[in-house]
């Protein structure tokens, strides 16, 4: 087995693999010590992924280990026990990882606990909900133990960003702290309040959706009002994505192209957006999609950077979902690409949303998949105006992160990474900005053509 050096996200170091040795006649794999007796299996990388909406910490070794945590109180710790796993210099490094700004860990502290145990401990910021999993071997990944911490009280996307339209909005009654309802309800109603300084072709209600069964208007209707957008770019943490000739992640380039598109939509009037990552760390599929449904969103648009074999494949193309199978034998294998990131990026399948999962297998998405094809033939027309267009049209697949059964989803393929020249491109701020301006064309074309029905300004907070 060759050496390998994972990068370590928090940082930026590149933590050396432990060599050990393999012998061709065995059919396994056998660390020797020096009096020949087998040693305990090693953590060969250890990596850290901070964000704001819980941190990660990941253990990659030749073996699962064994282990049992805790939590103790005053001062908030997280206990962690390996059994059966060796202290080396890798383990030793792990405190050094820990970032400042980690907005869970304040430090962690690792040693040998007892003979043939390994003890780490997690001091925290904050009260933490911890979720430990393992995960087997895939791709370039070993063995993993994944520590995720969230917190306590889970962050809710809504009223993030509806305070953040309306910061001053969140105030409500004397002397006491509003309730997160209250919170929103006042946020939304002043984020709406806002978004009526004028019509707007692309966020208007059309005369037909505004009139009741007479014909005449409805007062609740008969307003502008926040176009909400949720943007996802592709892949993130442990999950790299393509990777390019030159060394480029398609996480990367993703996250990239995102924050340019966010900045550009927020300079619109009656639009507002949301990442569904904001720094590099993994978001399951299925969060993603949670995301954008809790944040009422109107449109959702994933970024991505196509990869082939061939180093000759370029060109940039638009995906919806398909209730009928893949509309071609290249979208059915990038769907299954696609799909594979929560095998690479690590997801702990035992807490997936049940309710959630029944959604997405509810296939009456009939109207909204119509809508998509709409917003992703507008996107590709503007695309097309900057890169050369690998489909002229707009294919369909089952990419799992397009199945939200209420909100037009598209997914944009920017162009290939494993191109060469597509590569730089895709590094290159000019090129990148104009990515993002085409995908905004694209989506003030859709929406000019069809404009969001009004909706409740409060959210359902389930």
């Amino acid at each position: 087995m060759s050496e390998r050096t994972p990068q370590d996200a928090a940082s930026g170091a590149v933590v050396p693999r432990r060599k050990f040795l393999k012998y061709a006649g065995a059919g396994f794999t056998l660390l020797v010590s020096p009096l020949g007796f087998a040693a305990p299996p090693s953590i060969l990388a250890v990596r850290v992924w901070p964000a704001e909406e819980y941190t990660r910490i990941t253990l990659e070794g030749q073996a699962v280990p064994v282990f049992t945590h805790l939590i103790v109180k005053n001062p908030e710790r997280l206990v962690v026990d390996l059994e059966g796993v060796e202290f080396n210099s890798v383990l030793g490094k792990l405190p050094s990882k820990i970032a400042e700004s980690d907005p869970y860990i304040k430090l962690i502290r690792a040693g040998r606990f007892k003979p043939g145990v390994v003890r780490l401990v997690v001091e925290l910021k904050q009260e933490i909900k911890p979720q430990i999993f393992t995960l087997k071997p895939i791709g370039e990944y070993g063995h993993r133990l994944v520590v995720d911490l969230y917190p306590a009280q889970p962050i809710d996307p809504l009223l993030a960003l509806i305070e953040k339209s309306a910061p001053d909005a969140a105030a409500r009654g004397e002397g006491e702290t509003p309730t997160a309802e209250a919170r929103i309800e006042t946020a939304q109603a002043r984020a709406d309040d806002e978004s009526e300084a004028g019509p707007d072709a692309a966020t208007e209600a059309p005369k037909s959706r505004r009139t009741g069964r007479k014909g005449k208007p409805k007062a609740d209707d008969n307003v502008a009002r926040l176009v909400t957008i949720v943007l996802d770019p592709g892949h993130g943490g442990e999950d790299p994505g393509a990777v390019g000739r030159g060394g480029s992640h398609e996480k990367q380039v993703t996250l990239q192209v995102a924050r340019r598109l966010k900045a550009k939509i927020e300079s619109q009037p009656n639009m507002r957006v949301a990442l569904t990552r904001d720094a590099d760390f993994f978001v399951p599929l299925h969060q993603r999609v949670n995301k954008a449904r809790r944040l009422q969103a109107d449109l959702f648009v994933s970024i991505h950077a196509d990869a082939f074999v061939k180093p000759t494949a370029r060109g940039s193309s638009v995906f919806v979902l398909s209730e009928r199978g893949a509309s071609s034998s290249a979208a059915r294998w990038l769907a299954q690409k696609e799909n594979d990131a929560d095998l690479i990026g690590g997801v702990n399948f035992d807490n997936r949303d049940p309710v959630l999962a029944r959604t997405l297998l509810d296939l009456s998405q009939t109207a909204t998949i119509n809508d998509s094809l709409k917003l992703g033939k507008a996107v590709l027309t503007e695309l097309g105006q900057i890169n050369t267009l690998h489909k002229a049209d707009v294919e369909q697949a089952g990419f799992a992160v397009l199945k939200a059964p209420d909100i037009p989803s598209i997914l944009v393929e920017t162009a290939f990474i494993s191109n060469p020249e597509e590569e730089k491109r895709l590094n290159d701020d000019a090129y990148q900005d104009k990515m993002a301006n085409a995908i905004l064309r694209g989506i003030k074309r859709y929406l000019a053509k069809n404009p969001p029905l009004a909706k409740s300004k409060l959210a359902a907070l389930d």
